[in-house]
């Protein structure tokens, strides 16, 4: 075995000791010392060094069926994470490479080589392939290219635009060919990063209120395609501006993730039909293929400036609950990500 480590590393690891409901709490969370098992044949010993919180892990701390299975009681959370091999009895990834993987909210991670990707970090900085260069980029390009696709001349509305996905999304909605990209934000300070960062046209606080009348205001003649994160009244203000064979990509709903009833629907839905909009859910998962695709795209673009990233990290393990609740508020400017 290739190894650089003893039979004795342990490892912290945050596990789910409570399903929550609404908004979780500390309670809902377990930090437990455990000791790292030696690899099989074939498997890798990494030492994650960054991982990622995302709003869909709400969705898989309740015991619901879904598209992807909840996380068990008791046992580890997972999630994207990045680090250094450490060990290694595959010859297809050597100790001292990086890879990005998706066993996070655990320092030390052993997996199936084949369940890891080798990062190019010459090509970019590790982080950024939890970031640009993983599924959160993807997830932008996907919803732009496939599910509800931007043509030239099209106004764009994203929805969370100063956070992971949306801060691509109405980057690379420019570059597709938009006439104007329109983001909403909660708060100034998100705002006005979304125009000078970023690159929009016109930037919406929706904390501010009066969601249909600012958009309105950013998109008088209406809008051709809109990125949907957060459902709820920002998919209601959409449908109402939608122009005539719009566009929507329905990719998340986090105004409704710490729901305990139902959320209401959009009340305009026939708007939607009245001027045969397109309402198209997507899952990255089913767009892996564009993957090697937009890694050209984005790692050029990432070099040359014409890409702008940001992220927000937060340092430890032991901090990865509060990284999350705080990403799930909005506190987070780009990519929230956790550095342990």
């Amino acid at each position: 075995m290739n190894s650089t480590r003893s039979a004795t590393s342990l490892s912290r690891e945050v596990r789910l000791a409570s399903r929550p409901v609404g908004e979780p709490t500390p309670e809902n969370f377990q930090l437990v010392t455990t000791q790292v098992p030696e690899p099989g044949e074939g498997q890798i010993v990494v030492r994650n060094t960054w991982m990622s919180v995302d709003p869909y892990m709400r969705g898989r701390m309740d015991d619901a069926p879904s598209y992807i299975p909840p996380f068990a009681l008791g046992a580890a959370l997972d999630g994207g994470a990045v680090g250094e091999v450490i060990a290694s009895r595959a010859r297809s990834v050597p100790v001292g490479a990086t890879v990005s993987h998706f066993m996070g909210w655990r320092e030390h991670a052993v997996l199936d080589a084949a369940a890891a990707t080798v990062a190019d970090t010459a090509l970019a900085p590790a982080p950024a392939y939890l970031g640009p260069l993983g599924t959160t980029g993807l997830t932008a390009y996907a919803a732009l290219t496939r599910t509800a696709p931007v043509r030239e001349g099209d106004v764009v509305f994203v929805s969370a635009a100063a956070g992971a996905v949306g801060s691509v999304a109405g980057q690379l909605a420019r570059q597709l060919g938009a006439s104007r990209v329109i983001g909403s934000a909660g708060g100034p300070r998100k705002t006005r990063t979304l125009l000078d960062a970023f690159g929009f046209d016109a930037a919406i606080d929706h904390r501010q209120g009066g969601l249909p009348e600012q958009l309105a205001q950013a998109a008088p003649d209406g809008i051709d395609v809109y990125l949907d994160a957060v459902g709820g009244d920002h998919l209601e203000a959409a449908i109402g501006a939608m122009r005539t064979g719009g566009r929507i990509a329905m990719v998340g709903a986090i105004s409704g993730y710490n729901a305990t009833a139902p959320a209401p629907g959009p009340h305009n839905l026939f708007q939607a039909a009245a001027r045969e909009v397109t309402l198209r859910g997507m899952l990255v998962t089913s767009h892996l293929d564009l993957f090697p695709e937009w890694l050209g795209k984005a790692a050029a673009w990432l070099a040359d400036g014409t890409l702008h990233t940001e992220q927000t990290v937060v340092d430890g393990i032991e901090n990865a609950p509060d990284a999350f609740v705080a990403m799930m508020r909005g506190a987070n400017t780009g990519k929230m990500l956790v550095r342990l």
